[in-house]
């Protein structure tokens, strides 16, 4: 297989830009394109939701797979598989779209209602739809993958099919399944009555019970029926084996496949995170040439009703308000921070709790400190280009991006030692030059505040502080070297194949 290049078919429950919910939508948009741009041919499923716009996307039918019959339980679901492309700087990745009025085109929401916030309750029979059409998709194809790409919970049930039911059809008997955990937090569980709609055999329940028994997990069902299982950082692959809060129900599971699970860092979309090209901030600036990021802290300030203070430090979080991203952490130290010489911004969305709290701080520290509730595109840019440092002391970390984007931005990460934060972020040592960012280990406002301030008495060097921000911008956390990894995963799983 090693010249050969490959036919993948990478399915997933959003992609950006049609849906998206939060960082795998980014990831099956990036990764595809990347995969296609290394001479891959990749073609890419997601459910047709009623919030994905036919008209904007130029989604057209394809005659061929038009009502397809699906059995679920003693009923019969038709689906069709509708067309469009996805359209990058290089490629053009073909997209099929599931469509099932009933289960997907009659909803704005993915998982949840949109207005009760809640999840679906029938989230098992559609996703049991999903996975099933998927497999009756490939037959009716006439394009055969080597590697079938799944993703999350609502994929997991796609590698139990291959292996089971469809496990003696001729033209999958070759093809290899790759099952990518984004976030083990959703494990995909519902009552153990479910299986009878699926269709597979006894022994898969068997495998795929958590817990008392009384549940099964889709999750779970990936893992123990893909040919090999990626998380979205090396790190992040050894806690889901060792730390009980983190792998939970799937980390005995996961133990036992430790020989063929493996963690591949996500990448980065230049093309949109690039402070040379960047349309949302106000000055442009490169490695060469740093007099934009000056420009860029004014702004920032202005926007933010801050007083303009050039010489002050200013530290920047985006974040989602949840105990995941140690966001209690920020709200302990919050008034030790602002008694010290700097100013902190903080984007963010989620509990309302923290929401009330950062309010008030903010009254009570309107020179020193801003907040921004909600999600906003330009200020998520003027952040990570105007800050001189940006914080992220997550509890746990899959992968992380908003470090990565802050790197490229010359903004020096302060972390928490986890996940893809422990991968990606290299802790600087006294004033050495191999650094690139300020990272602690245990999960304690003062170990966090320890950090912080060696970071603060650094930047005073501004010489040595000049240096650390062209070493950050210099590093390629691109979906090139990502993908040239899947690439390298996928062709393994293949070497035997002839």
């Amino acid at each position: 297989m090693k010249n050969k290049n490959l036919k993948i078919l990478f399915i997933t429950s959003e992609a950006s830009p049609f849906v998206k919910t939060g960082g795998l939508g980014d990831v099956s948009s990036a990764l595809p394109q990347s995969l296609m741009e290394l001479g891959n041919e990749v073609r890419l499923v997601l459910p047709k939701y009623g919030a994905v716009d036919e008209r904007k996307f130029k989604i057209h039918e394809i005659v061929r797979l038009k009502d397809i019959p699906i059995h679920l339980g003693n009923e019969i679901e038709l689906v069709s598989m509708r067309s469009c492309f996805l359209v990058g700087n290089k490629t053009k990745v073909q997209i099929y779209f599931f469509d099932n009025q009933k289960y997907f085109g009659s909803r704005k929401g993915l998982y949840q209602d949109v207005n009760t916030k809640k999840d679906y309750p029938d989230n098992h029979e559609r996703f049991i739809l999903y996975a099933k059409g998927i497999m009756e998709l490939i037959k009716k194809l006439g394009w055969t993958p080597d590697i079938i790409h799944c993703n999350d919970w609502q994929t997991g049930l796609i590698p139990a099919y291959l292996k089971t039911v469809y496990g003696d059809l001729e033209i999958l008997k070759d093809t290899k399944v790759v099952f990518t955990i984004h976030n083990v937090e959703f494990p995909g569980v519902f009552p153990k009555e479910v299986f009878k709609l699926t269709g597979l055999p006894e022994s898969v329940l068997n495998e795929i019970t958590v817990n008392d028994g009384s549940k099964i997990s889709f999750l779970k069902a990936g893992v123990v029926y893909a040919d090999a299982v990626t998380t979205v950082s090396e790190k992040y692959a050894e806690e889901l084996c060792t730390i009980d809060e983190l792998g939970g129900i799937i980390k005995n599971t996961l133990k036992k496949r430790k020989n063929d699970f493996y963690g591949i860092i996500n990448g980065v979309d230049y093309s949109v995170w690039n402070p040379e090209n960047d349309k949302y901030i106000p000055a442009k600036f490169s490695i060469k040439d740093l007099s934009g990021k000056t420009e860029n802290k004014k702004s920032l300030l202005e926007y933010l009703k801050l007083p303009v203070e050039l010489d002050v430090p200013v530290i920047g979080t985006i974040t989602r308000f949840a105990e995941q991203k140690g966001i209690d952490l920020i709200e302990g130290a919050i008034e030790d921070l602002l008694n010290l010489d700097l100013k902190y911004v903080l984007l963010g969305q989620g509990d309302k709790k923290y929401q009330q709290f950062f309010e008030k701080i903010q009254k009570k520290y309107p020179e020193k400190f801003a907040f921004y509730y909600g999600f906003n595109e330009e200020l998520a840019h003027l952040i990570e280009a105007g800050a001189d440092m940006y914080l992220m002391p997550s509890k746990y970390e899959p992968c992380g991006l908003t470090q990565l984007y802050a790197l490229k931005y010359g903004t020096i990460p302060i972390v928490r030692y986890t996940g893809g934060l422990a991968d990606t972020i290299i802790r600087v040592n006294g004033n050495d030059a191999n650094g690139t960012g300020f990272v602690f280990k245990k999960y304690e406002v003062e170990d966090m505040m320890k950090e912080i301030k060696r970071a603060l008495k650094l930047y005073q060097d501004k010489e040595f502080w000049i240096k650390l921000m062209k070493k950050a911008m210099s590093l390629d956390f691109s979906w090139y070297n990502s993908a040239k990894k899947y690439v390298e995963l996928y062709k393994k799983l293949l070497k035997d194949v002839k």
